[in-house]
């Protein structure tokens, strides 16, 4: 980082203590995780140089009064955080004391295919007691992460943070930078919460609409609930695995636990915020303290100062905060389910705690949700609602695995997100973010492919276009070098992380040569969201919803980019 002010004295007595409880509360936190850090610049043990060495293993991992089996990367949990510089190389020597193969996929980062990290797609993984070498230069910078494609291990701990520093001057200001990574956990197996799923589609939903609810009108009116039944549907089926079994984590720690990251008042303070979730997406706010956002997937953007946004699975999002006064600062991140939240603290000094508010009122789906909007209800037949034009027969697989087609799916990227509609303060959306720099490749794309997002809830059946990656779906094929729009349209109610491997797309949002770039998308529900793709990586690339169980369960395809003459 360039431009740095020295960083102010910090007691030293307290900063050993806050350190020794971190280590004594849980060992298995890295220094840059743990709770009372003065921020990045002064973590030791941050991995950096040529050559990284990296282990994953099992350890334990409690939290909140919860504890369970866990899947570490050289003992902790998060994994250590790696530090890198545009333009270097550099080799990561991963070795396996796991009973069951691993791999590590190195998110957002643009590499080489063999090097992506995906078992049956780039590699085939890591086997036990074995290990494997990803060497690549690097070739961007900014804040990304890194996690397991192999067992659900991910859900179990197996993910870290990578921040890379820019070769030339960083238009990013900052008197010191904290990571936030957010995460869910279980003490549940992940498995084990897809069985459950599966006997079950809304097994974890504890905030169904109550007759009391109604009475007290807090939920849906009467005629809507009865038009919501008939379709078998759900207004509060928002996120499917819940807080009713995940504790939500900032850097590893609760709200009990108190993650707090030190500043000086006064100072520019960079959140490098990263959701390494697997089933949670996040309404992520500071109350009291306007955020400025500066990059978006490792990519910069235009600042735009708000007051909340939410953060999709698999996004990271730096903001520049600049807290004024002596005093603590929450960081506020909530399921958008509203089932819980956790509470970490910016402040001056180690011992202060923010306060926590209360959960806010659970959401409610409403006509948008299911690509349509109220005027079309009265239309709608009993539970019928299956796309009317012919087109889309032809390209979507219908059988058991699709419920739902979307009638009418709208370009949502204006909106604002599920549970922030009405929040009486500024909300970021997609539209918002506008690139710092040009555009690289300005050409018209020759060609537009859709891409439906395809499930049945009730049965947790998830799919693209009606086929899940198991039952042979057919690879999504470009040409290297073609420039191609892509909209993902979106037939289910939940949205949809959606994370392509090996490159950038250009969202498409009216903002011309300045569109924001970006790796993973959150495709709200009932809508769509188009993006322009310069297919410039060769080889074969894995693309899918980033939520971990919709992953698994077939929300999956595999990109080909090949050459003219076929090869890689």
């Amino acid at each position: 980082m360039t431009g740095r002010r020295p960083f102010p004295e910090i007691d030293r007595r307290s900063l050993i203590r806050s350190l020794g409880g971190a280590l004594a509360l849980g060992g298995a936190f890295p220094s840059w995780a743990r709770s009372g850090t003065a921020g990045l610049i002064l973590a030791p043990g941050v991995l950096s140089g040529e050559s990284i060495a990296l282990t994953v293993g099992e350890s334990h991992f409690s939290t909140g009064g919860r504890s369970a089996h866990a899947v570490t990367v050289n003992g902790t949990l998060p994994a250590p955080l790696i530090r890198l510089r545009e333009g270097q190389n550099v080799r990561l020597s991963v070795t396996n004391s796991l009973g069951e193969d691993t791999s590590i996929h190195w998110h957002g980062l643009i590499v080489p295919f063999q090097m992506d990290g995906v078992p049956g797609v780039s590699f085939p993984g890591i086997r036990p007691g074995e290990t494997f070498a990803y060497e690549f230069p690097v070739r961007q910078s900014g804040t990304y992460w890194y996690h397991s494609h192999s067992a659900m291990q991910e859900a179990m701990g197996h993910y870290g943070p990578i921040v890379i520093d820019p070769a030339g001057h960083d238009p990013v200001h900052s008197d010191r930078e904290h990571v936030i990574l957010l995460s869910d956990w279980s003490p549940v197996h992940p498995h084990l919460l897809l069985k459950r799923l599966k006997q079950m589609g809304g097994y974890f939903n504890m905030q169904r609409q109550t007759l009391a609810g109604l009475l007290a009108g807090k939920d849906q009116k009467a005629a809507d609930r009865l038009k919501w039944g008939a379709m078998r549907m759900d207004p509060t089926d928002i996120s499917d695995v819940t807080g009713s079994t995940y504790s939500f984590l900032v850097n590893g720690h609760g709200t009990a636990e108190n993650w707090t990251g030190l500043f000086t008042p006064g100072e520019r303070v960079r959140l490098r915020i990263i959701n390494a979730s697997a089933m949670t997406n996040f309404n992520l706010r500071l109350p009291g303290l306007p955020m400025t956002v500066v990059q978006c997937d490792g990519q910069n953007v235009q600042p735009v100062e708000t007051d909340e946004f939410q953060i999709g699975i698999a996004e990271t999002y730096d903001v520049v905060v600049q807290p004024g006064e002596a005093k603590p600062y929450a960081l506020i991140a909530e399921a958008i389910d509203r089932s819980g939240l956790v509470r970490a603290t910016l402040a001056p000094r180690i011992g202060m705690a923010a306060d926590v508010p209360a959960l806010r009122e659970r959401p409610l789906l409403g006509m948008k949700d299911m690509g349509m909007d109220m005027s079309g209800m009265g239309d709608m037949p009993g539970h019928s609602m299956k796309m009317r034009d012919p087109s889309v027969a032809p390209q979507v697989k219908m059988g058991p695995g699709v419920a739902t087609l979307s009638p009418m799916p709208a370009d949502r990227t204006a909106d604002r997100p599920t549970g922030l509609e009405s929040v009486d303060h500024r909300v970021l959306t997609y539209a918002d973010l506008k690139s710092l720099e040009p555009n690289r490749d300005s050409r018209a794309p020759t060609r537009t492919l859709d891409i439906h997002l395809t499930a049945n809830m009730e049965r947790y059946m998830w799919s693209f276009d009606g086929v899940k990656l198991s039952d042979g779906a057919e690879p999504i094929a470009f040409r290297h070098g073609e420039r191609v729009r892509v909209n993902l349209i979106n037939d289910t109610m939940m949205p949809h992380p959606i994370h392509l491997h090996g490159h950038f797309f250009e969202l498409v949002t009216g903002a011309g040569d300045h569109a924001p770039r970006k790796h993973t998308v959150n495709v709200l529900p009932g809508g769509k969201v188009t993006f322009d793709l310069t297919a410039d990586a060769p080889g074969d690339w894995a693309f899918h919803c980033h939520m971990l169980m919709h992953m698994h369960a077939g929300m999956m395809r595999i990109v080909t980019v090949r050459h003219e003459d076929g090869a890689a």
